[in-house]
This record gives C-alpha cells, sequence and structure tokens, in this order.
C-alpha cells in the first residue's frame, strides 16, 4: 500500500440532499449546504477556505463529528458539552473513511478551545493511575499559556502522528512566525502518515504544496491554487500597493 493510500483515513464527504428537511432552516440554509454535493479529500492536507458566513466551519464540524470526535473538540476519546450548539448537519452527510483506521486524532477549534482546556483539568483532578492529561500537552496548564501558546502547545506535543487530525481557524491566535512553525509541523506529521483537514483564512497555513484547497464562495466551490484564492490576492495586492488601496478604502482626495 502506499504512503498517500495509507493516509486517506477520509476519502469522501457527500451531502444526502435527498433527506434534508428544509432548505430554509439552519444549517441548511447556508451557502456551504445549498453547493455541496460531494468533497475529495486530498490523502495529505485539504483546505476549506471562503469568506466569513459560507458555512466551512458547520461542515468542518460535522465531517469531524462523522469521524468520530466530540463536537466541541478535543481527541477521540473526549466525551463532554459544555453547549450543546453544534448543527444535525453531520446526520445529512456520507463519510467514506478508508481502509485503514487514524491511530491518532484531534479535532481542533479556536472558539470552543477554552472548553477542551478545562476539560483536561478537570479529568487531572479526577484519580487516575494512568498519569496527567495535561502530560500529553507538554505539562504546563494550557489556562496558564496565552491562547496562542496553548494552541501551539497541543499542537506540537499531542499530536503523534499516524493520525486524522481536523482544524477550524487554528491561525486565530497564532503570529505569523508561528503560523509558519505550524506548516513545518504538519509537514512532519505528513511524513508520520497523517491526515489534515483545515479550515482557514491564513494565506500562510494554504500554502503547504501538496494539499487541495477548496474555496467556498456564492458562485460555488473550486478547486484553487494558493495564488488564485482571494485570500493571496488580497494580501499581495495590499502588500505590492499598500498606499493605493488604501487611498480607495478610506476614500482619500
Amino acid at each position: 500500500m502506499q504512503l498517500s493510500e495509507a493516509t486517506q483515513y477520509i476519502k469522501t464527504a457527500q451531502l444526502l440532499r435527498d433527506q434534508i428537511p428544509s432548505k430554509s432552516r439552519y444549517p441548511f440554509h447556508l451557502p456551504v449546504v445549498n453547493m455541496l454535493e460531494k468533497l475529495s479529500f486530498h490523502p495529505q492536507v485539504t483546505y476549506l477556505i471562503g469568506e466569513n458566513g459560507m458555512g466551512k466551519s458547520t461542515l468542518l464540524e460535522a465531517i469531524a463529528i462523522s469521524a468520530g470526535f466530540n463536537p466541541e473538540g478535543g481527541t477521540f476519546n473526549f466525551n463532554f458539552s459544555t453547549h450543546d450548539s453544534h448543527s444535525e448537519l453531520e446526520k445529512y452527510l456520507r463519510v467514506a473513511k478508508g481502509v485503514l483506521r487514524p491511530k491518532d486524532g484531534f479535532f481542533l477549534r479556536a472558539e470552543t478551545y477554552y472548553n477542551v482546556a478545562t476539560h483536561i483539568e478537570e479529568l487531572d483532578n479526577e484519580p487516575s493511575f494512568d498519569g496527567k492529561v495535561i502530560d500529553q500537552f507538554g505539562g504546563v496548564s494550557l489556562h496558564e499559556q496565552s491562547h496562542g501558546e496553548s494552541f501551539f502547545s497541543a499542537f506540537l506535543h499531542r499530536f503523534r502522528g499516524r493520525g486524522l487530525y481536523i482544524m477550524d481557524e487554528p491561525e486565530a491566535a497564532l503570529s505569523p512566525l508561528r503560523q509558519l512553525s505550524m506548516l513545518a509541523r504538519i509537514h512532519e506529521l505528513v511524513h508520520e502518515e497523517s491526515q489534515f483537514i483545515i479550515a482557514t483564512h491564513s494565506p500562510i497555513l494554504m500554502a503547504y504544496p501538496n494539499s487541495i484547497i477548496y474555496e467556498f464562495s456564492q458562485n460555488g466551490i473550486h478547486k484553487r491554487e494558493l495564488e488564485e484564492t482571494n485570500h493571496y490576492s488580497l494580501m499581495k495586492q495590499f502588500f505590492d500597493d499598500r498606499e493605493r488601496l488604501l487611498h480607495h478604502l478610506f476614500h482619500l482626495d
């Protein structure tokens, strides 16, 4: 079996459109759901990008739940609920899995990471013969670190390889330098038989060379090269001709 085949823990996600109860209510009215038929994932890295409100995070959450993760994030073994706010989209999503099962996994999402950190502390306050859970995350309480450092600590220490890693806007708390470090770590984990599915707005994180980028817009879902994405084009325009862009943005005379 080739490496690419071994690491494709999730192959496709298909919307069961004929079973949707109503196209007018959440989450079925979201643009990403209206446009979705079937997505094929890269065996290494797949990006979901697009403007806010398209429904990327909702789709990513549904994929994660279908893969066996807790809706609020964490490992396959995390089972807690701080606020039951996830959508029912996973009920109408058929996720095709690969032949092999991942040995590791993590669903990392920016908006509920505080809840994951709290759950780890709760687990460590219970009697156990297995050692502290926080030791798997670098040994320092995630609540005692900055948001960005706790994010990166989990990514650096807890992601072990041979895993399925689903991440929702991981750049939210990371500096550009940390984002570059994250790219390097993704590369290491890819060579340790891992698969990533990432929703992001960061052109830096989108730069992994062996990947698929799906851009969601009002015009549909399209595969893009990094240089073809709206995110990259806008950032390039800003840095290439900042004064002109600011002139139009501020309506200067």
